[in-house]
């Protein structure tokens, strides 16, 4: 077994940001270190856990399969009575955002039209099967179970058909027990369930969820299950995304998004695209993955011989979904027209690797294995929700997914340290990957699409990382025996260290994180040093130096600098007009330095600001920026205000050094978001 290794208690050291606390509603907060994070531990269901064959219609097979999937799928949800046992803003919480994530898959998939109401098959006592010849009817051999489960959820009996068996004593088909009324108007019933079993306690799981039953004549999943792990909800609005993100990640994998249904897709004219055997009409199983065997017409194994690393190039072995939609998708996505398909995860077990798209290439795609920022529904993954056979899709519903996007063969088809040394031999920009060490000052940056402040998640490990994902041969202040040991935190992207969204936390609970729009991640005042504003109106903006405090005779230098929050608005007459401490700042160049000077209650605060060009900022408003002009010299020096001495300041003290080592023993952690190893 490989252990992976892990990031050892002396990197707080490169992930701290110094909090001058005051209120004791932050004095509570603790330093964390961004480890795995919470998973979604999807399992993908095994045979023994899945019911085939659910008759949906009185109409043939054949003449469903022809039928056209175009009415909006319709989810059922059931509640297990274990919600009811969740405290009352938890409950209203789980409910409100199940319901827009349902509302989500709803108005995005459709289907075959279910004509009469869905009755479930019943789980068999012994798992034993057998089909009648006549009618190719599904009969447990000697007798149903007394219950029927969804996962760990029991099926009510209402929802239930009657009980089909095959009475080898006699050798006759018979059936037992009456049909409950099934479930009307609905195409998939979805149990959703808060229970906490002993999944929730394996690395810190939020959810997970699975199908367990198929229609007999698409094998389309009808029914599947959601469970929450109760310890894992936070009501605080900060973690309300990553919550409805995990809600759609899970109801995704039951409606058709794991490798327990790769074998059961079909092409667009309703045939099979996996070879059945034609005993039991289904895929051949695989016993070793405990999953029915795919095609190489749905994922397909390929070699990456030329897979850079610091040794040399080895070859690497990828998975990809390689259906139809899925390659035109990626191949626009990436501008790279040679690409075979979607490059599947290969890290962890079948429930991470072969279940999500690979980290490195897709990052904050909404089903990729890990939760790490901005998750988005994208393109790529509503084509294999296409290419399943069961569904079209509205792709109007498509978020945008900016990463990786038009930078063509390179970035998809290599390694990131292949795509670092060749855009640092062109002078290029290495985006979306980075190298720098976070060492004593720490400094942050923006997103590529400004929404975050962010900074490069390259971090030491405790042990030396596997030979594969070791990219670097010397790293800045690092001594050549420790490199090794360095790489990004988030695993599944092969350890390649990139920019990443993070978030302030105590506990398990998220005080605020780094994205813009959110006006609750304003920080109090006693520790806004950069003269901040999030909110809807807010980009992050890069800062040009080192920001500094003065408080009567006491300069502090914060151990953090790099970017920050900020308003901005645009106009035709001022073009680009940045907010900073209250005071408007107009930006009339790109590459501008704004010279930052005001006061606060407490400090002389003292900066600057990059401007970047109008155009990349206004251009999505509609806004035509007038011509550059060569930026003055005064900005905001305030050369006259008067250095603030007579309020308390929440560390003052008679010196620097005092002040700086009062600072110091008041931490605040930066958090990795990175909460869902799926």
């Amino acid at each position: 077994m490989v252990t992976r290794p892990t990031i050892p208690k002396d990197m707080l050291k490169f992930y701290l940001v110094f909090s001058l606390v005051v209120h004791s509603s932050l004095e509570d907060l603790v330093p964390e270190i961004p480890l795995a994070g919470f998973s979604c531990d999807h399992h993908p269901a095994s045979r023994d856990e899945v019911v085939l064959d659910v008759n949906l219609d009185t109409e043939s097979h054949h003449v469903v399969r022809k039928r056209s999937p175009d009415q909006p799928l319709r989810i059922h949800l059931h509640y297990d009575n274990s919600i009811s046992f969740l405290p009352a803003s938890h409950r209203s919480l789980v409910e409100t955002l199940v319901r827009e994530a349902v509302d989500y898959w709803e108005r995005t998939l459709s289907v075959r039209r279910t004509v009469g109401s869905i009755r479930l098959n019943r789980q068999c006592q012994s798992d034993e099967v057998r089909y009648r010849d006549v009618d190719g009817g599904r009969f447990c051999v000697d007798g149903c179970a007394a219950l029927t489960k969804c996962g760990d959820i029991f099926i009510p009996l209402e929802h239930l058909e009657r009980c089909y068996l095959w009475d080898s004593r006699v050798n006759i088909w018979r059936s037992t027990s009456d049909a409950g009324p099934g479930v009307n108007n609905t195409d998939f019933i979805l149990y959703v369930a808060a229970l906490s079993t002993p999944r929730c306690r394996k690395a810190r799981t939020i959810a997970y969820a699975a199908h367990c039953q198929q229609e007999a004549a698409l094998d389309r999943p009808v029914a599947g299950y959601f469970s929450i792990c109760p310890e894992s909800i936070s009501i605080e609005k900060q973690d309300h995304l990553q919550l409805l993100s995990t809600l759609k990640h899970e109801i995704l994998h039951a409606l058709g998004f794991t490798a327990g249904l790769y074998a059961f897709y079909y092409d667009r004219n309703g045939n099979p695209l996996t070879t059945r055997n034609p005993i039991s009409g289904k895929p051949w199983y695989n016993s070793q993955l405990s999953l029915y065997q795919w095609s190489d017409k749905v994922v397909k194994t390929l070699k990456r011989p030329n897979w850079k690393n610091r040794s040399g190039f080895t070859s690497k072995s990828i998975n990809m979904i390689v259906t139809p939609r899925v390659v035109d998708e990626v191949r626009r996505h990436f501008n790279c027209s040679t690409l075979e398909g979607a490059e599947l995860e290969d890290q962890g077990i079948v429930g991470t690797a072969l279940t999500h798209w690979e980290k490195r290439i897709f990052e904050n795609e909404a089903m990729t294995g890990t939760y790490t920022q901005n998750p988005v529904i994208s393109r790529v993954t509503l084509a294999l929700m296409e290419d399943t056979g069961w569904y079209s899709v509205d792709y109007n519903n498509a978020e945008e997914l900016e990463w990786g996007k038009n930078l063509g063969c390179d970035f998809v088809k290599r390694s990131c340290l292949d795509w670092i040394v060749r855009n640092r031999a062109k002078r290029g920009d290495i985006h979306p990957f980075c190298d720098e060490v976070r060492r004593g000052v720490l400094r942050t940056d923006c997103t590529r699409n400004r929404d975050s402040v962010a900074f490069c998640n390259l971090v030491e490990y405790n042990t030396s990382l596997p030979q594969q994902y070791q990219y670097f041969n010397a790293l800045d202040g690092i001594p050549a025996y420790a490199v090794g040991n360095y790489g990004g935190s988030v695993a599944l992207a092969d350890y390649c260290p990139y920019l990443q969204e993070f978030a302030w936390r105590s506990g398990e609970v998220t005080v605020r994180d780094s994205r813009c729009s959110l006006e609750e991640n304003n920080p109090d005042p006693t520790i806004s040093f950069f003269g901040e504003k999030y909110g809807y109106e807010s980009k992050c903006f890069n800062h040009d130096r080192l920001w500094k405090l003065q408080q009567c005779s006491s300069l502090l230098s914060l151990p953090h600098w790099g970017s920050g929050c900020y308003q901005f608005q645009c106009s035709r007459q001022a073009g680009l007009v940045l907010n900073i401490g209250g005071q408007s700042h107009r930006c009339v160049k790109e590459g501008q330095r704004v010279a930052v000077t005001y006061t606060s209650n407490h400090y002389l605060h003292t900066g600057s600001v990059i401007c970047p060009s109008c155009t990349e900022m206004c251009q999505k408003s509609g806004i035509t920026c007038p011509p550059e002009e060569q930026p003055y010299n005064v900005i905001s020096s305030n050369s006259h205000l008067a250095v603030p001495c007579s309020a308390k300041a929440p560390f003052h003290s008679p010196s620097p050094e005092i002040a700086v080592t009062s600072i110091i023993a008041n931490l605040l952690c930066f958090i990795l978001i990175s909460f869902c190893q799926r």
